[in-house]
This record gives C-alpha cells, structure tokens and sequence, in this order.
C-alpha cells in the first residue's frame, strides 16, 4: 500500500497528520509493524530526519513503540493510552474510572448492540470460560488477565460510542498489568464468576437497566482485591 507524498513543504507535523490518519482509520492496526523508513520516505516525500521527528512526537503520545532492530509497531489508535501513562494514576485510580464508564457502557450495549457485536461477545464469553475455568497461576497469568479484558473490551465496542470507547481501551492495559501482577503475586479469583454471563443476558434482552447493574456488581471483587492490596502494603 502507498501513501500519497506530502504536497506542501516537508513539515513534521503533516507527517505526525498522514501517520496518525493511517493508524486512526484502522489501516495500520494495533499490534502491528508500520512500513519501513525507506517505503515511507518514498511514499511521503520528506526527509528522514522529518519522518523520524514525526514517528517520535507518536512514540511518545503512545500511539507507536519503535523497537531497536525490530521495526516501529503500532501501540494505540490514539493518544490517550499516552496520556493515561503520563498522567502517573495510580491501579486504584484507573479502577475508579473504569467503575464510572463500565455500566454506561454496558447500558449503551443493551441498547445499540446488533447480532454480530452479541456474536463478537459471546465468542470472548465462551473464550473467558474456557480460560478462567483453572484458577488463575503464575503460567497462565498473562493469557486469564487477557481473556477478561477481551470480553469486556468487546462489550465496549457494541456501545458504539468510539469516544468512550478509546477512553476505556486506554484503561485496558493497566487493568491487565494489574490483574497479571496480582495472579504472579499471590493469585487472584473472582467472587461472582456468573456475573459476565448475566451481562451478556441483559444486552440479549435489550434491558439495558439490567446490563448496566450487572457490569457495576462484576467490579466489586476487583475493587476489594485493590483495596485489600493497597492495606495490606501499608501495612508492611
């Protein structure tokens, strides 16, 4: 795929534009490599001192993460992952947004979800089942914090709101960070393992009142673990 080369003088900040429109628009996803220097300048017409000016004001808003002998990858479809990891808050603070946005978010799915959006959740339901059906371990931390946040991320997306959206997949990774320190540490188990299949059963009804209760009481088990956890280091 090409891009259309800069028309104007060669500014960065246009690049910082064309690269961002390029990972906003979804045609280069999250997880994966961009182009390389060479096909870039070809494509854009600017200098590499620009481009590489350009690639890190998106280093460092979060959106890419160039990796020394690997390439450059995509990281976020915006900046707000950046920002959320700037802004220093703590897991307690991310947990109290996510506590804010979650239920509304529920609520919106029951409302606007179509068929493929309830397909896409309950394919990640059935995969959480599947995962989580072991208590969590050391071995399988990293892929049980995944499989949790997928199904929530997929209720997310059925709100339909990609506002909210990319506000609340920012929160993802620390939730998994979170969740994956915790089962490392001393493990970590959900106390209402019906919760998320009772999420998915309100937005198949459409009762969206429903949805967002259900999504409010599934936060309860990881508020206290944090809560526990952040006593028991003061306590030590």
């Amino acid at each position: 795929m090409s891009l259309d080369p800069i028309r104007q003088s060669s500014l960065s900040d246009q690049v910082v534009e064309r690269l961002r429109t390029e990972i906003v628009e979804g045609r280069w996803r999250v997880g994966e490599r961009i182009p390389p220097e060479p096909e870039l300048i070809a494509d854009l017409g600017v200098a590499r001192g620009t481009l590489r000016e350009a690639i890190r004001a998106l280093q460092y808003s979060g959106m890419l993460d160039v990796r020394r002998g690997d390439g450059t990858f995509v990281t976020a479809r915006s900046e707000v992952p950046g920002a959320l990891a700037r802004s220093g808050g703590s897991i307690g603070d991310v947990l109290e947004a996510r506590a804010a946005i979650e239920p509304q978010l529920a609520r919106l799915a029951a409302e606007r979800a179509d068929d493929d959006d309830i397909a896409r959740i309950t394919e990640a339901l059935e995969y959480r089942s599947f995962v989580t059906a072991e208590p969590p371990t050391r071995e399988n931390a990293a892929v049980w914090a995944q499989a949790d946040a997928a199904f929530h991320e997929e209720v997310a997306r059925a709100a339909h709101n990609p506002i909210l959206f990319e506000i609340y997949a920012a929160l993802l990774p620390r939730l998994r960070e979170s969740v994956e320190s915790a089962i490392t540490r001393d493990g970590f188990s959900r106390e209402d393992p019906r919760g998320h299949e009772e999420v998915l059963e309100a937005i198949r009804r459409r009762d969206s009142e429903a949805a967002g209760a259900s999504a409010s009481a599934n936060l309860g088990a990881t508020e206290r673990w944090d809560h526990a956890e952040r006593a028991g280091a003061a306590s030590r």
